[in-house]
């Protein structure tokens, strides 16, 4: 990663040059790191015609063998761990801290992968519990679905590719990967590593490039069977209305509560918020970024929070004590300087924070904020927190479902009472009790209601979404 890389696309087995290239810059540095292509309409057709010849390879693979190629990827990424650690540090800025969690839970995702592909299987029905099923016996079978389309984020480049990848070959398909623009050295690496482990030729093919020609691409091509996204609400709403009648998996947008209305070592929950409201500065699908606190613990808990991000270090990705560096882009750190102005404009008050040194935003912390500010109603993607007390749990329920986003939210209590209350009443996909939304293993089912999106992730979640299931009846 010391010099400029001229990278390829890989289509049908193969690594092949492309017509146009694109500059890739270091968020935090600005200097060039790779020269990416910019795949064309003929490049991604020579992908899906690719992928369709894989889908059927991929098929004819035992269960064992599918298995034993995702062993064989999640060992070598051990082995090739902080290539992939550094790849992360210099393509999208992530600390070498949170780049080494990345790639241990990317590690883990594909063994669970590999364990999952061992475990695809239906069912037996009771047809005689129908007046006409008498003499009959019926089963279910899981079936590949073929070609399916994965569109991946900036934020987590390597395990998100995983969580498409992973579940897609351990059910036997083949995939096309259009990964973010600002990250495609690690899409290039995970093909590396999967042609290492004996995939075969078209059962993975990458096109990098614009988004506007891959895309729609992808997703309007008869030959692709699913789409599975993850990304914007913008992006998402449009992958919907293209797709027609192809299985769409979404995973958009989310702006995460955690409620703390009690705990009996507040200063381990306020270093666990600190943790979910920062890393990878805020740019997190499910990044606490908002924290409605018992107004008695308020004063206290604000007063810790503030002394605690203070010792957060902000630098270059690449050095080893870094916590927070820069945003992906110029224009995202533009973006929340203009939500800051409008934040102070309406009177809301920035306890900590509110800097900007070029793409870097300061961890910051907003008290007094309304619901409408757009801090509180729509996601940040930012190292932003707004703090808000509250008087009953019913009120704090009700500012937490009061957004058009219900990915994760997290509450922290000492009465089970109210757990189970909260549990219930949450408008969310998954509620964590006694912990920080930001919570996530890899195996655990992953996704949210509202406009946080459609399906759910986790590898075995996953592997229904990206398979078929097909009835079988006996007359005997």
């Amino acid at each position: 990663m010391k010099k400029q890389l001229k990278k390829k696309l890989y289509i049908d087995g193969r690594w092949q040059e492309a017509k146009d290239y694109y500059e890739l810059k270091s968020p935090f540095s600005g200097d060039v790191i790779a020269s990416v292509p910019l795949a064309d309409e003929r490049e991604v057709e020579d992908a899906l015609e690719s992928a369709q010849s894989g889908s059927e390879k991929m098929k004819q693979l035992t269960s064992l063998e599918r298995s034993d190629i995702l062993e064989r990827a999640s060992r070598i990424f051990e082995e090739r761990s902080e290539e992939a650690v550094e790849i992360l540090a210099m393509e999208c800025a992530k600390p070498l801290k949170a780049a080494r969690a990345e790639i241990a839970r990317t590690i883990e995702t594909y063994k669970f992968a590999s364990e999952e592909a061992k475990r695809i299987n239906g069912e037996t029905i009771p047809m005689d519990a129908a007046k006409s099923g008498k003499g009959r016996f019926a089963f279910t079978i899981r079936e590949p679905l073929g070609v399916i389309a994965a569109i991946t984020p900036f934020n987590f480049p390597f395990n998100l590719v995983a969580h498409k990848l992973g579940p897609a070959f351990a059910a036997g398909n083949s995939v096309v990967l259009k990964p973010a623009n600002q990250t495609p050295l690690s899409a290039l690496l995970t093909a590396e590593i999967f042609e290492q482990a004996g995939l075969p030729g078209g059962a993975l093919n990458v096109v990098t490039g614009r988004g506007s020609v891959i895309g729609d691409q992808l997703v309007k091509d008869s030959r692709v069977k699913m789409v599975t996204f993850t990304g914007s609400v913008e992006v998402g709403l449009g992958i919907k209305e293209k797709a027609g009648l192809k299985k769409v998996t979404l995973e958009l947008g989310s702006n995460s509560a955690v409620i703390v209305d009690g705990a009996e070592d507040m200063n381990a929950v306020v270093d666990r918020c600190v943790e979910g409201a920062y890393s990878f500065a805020g740019q997190v699908c499910i990044s606490v970024q908002r924290i409605y606190v018992q107004e008695i613990l308020y004063d206290s808990f604000v007063h810790q929070f503030v002394e605690r991000t203070k010792q957060l270090v902000i630098g270059d990705p690449l050095s080893e004590g870094t916590d927070l560096s820069a945003m992906i882009n110029q224009g995202e750190a533009d973006r929340i300087e203009e939500w800051f102005k409008e934040a102070t404009e309406a009177g809301a008050h920035i306890l900590y924070g509110g800097k900007r040194e070029d793409a870097i935003i300061h961890p910051t912390v907003i008290t007094g904020g309304s619901s409408a500010l757009s801090l509180n109603c729509k996601e940040a993607f930012a190292p932003i927190v707004t703090i808000t007390p509250y008087g009953s749990l019913d009120e704090a329920i009700g500012l937490v479902n009061d957004s058009e986003y219900g990915l994760q939210a997290g509450i922290y209590t000492t009465s089970v009472h109210k757990a189970f209350d909260a549990l219930h009443r949450l408008q969310v996909g998954g509620v964590m009790i006694n912990d920080i939304p930001t919570f996530r293993v890899d195996h655990m089912p992953y996704g949210g209601v509202k406009n946080s999106g459609t399906g759910r992730e986790g590898i075995k979640y996953s592997v229904e979404e990206m398979t078929e299931l097909k009835l079988v009846t006996f007359k005997l």
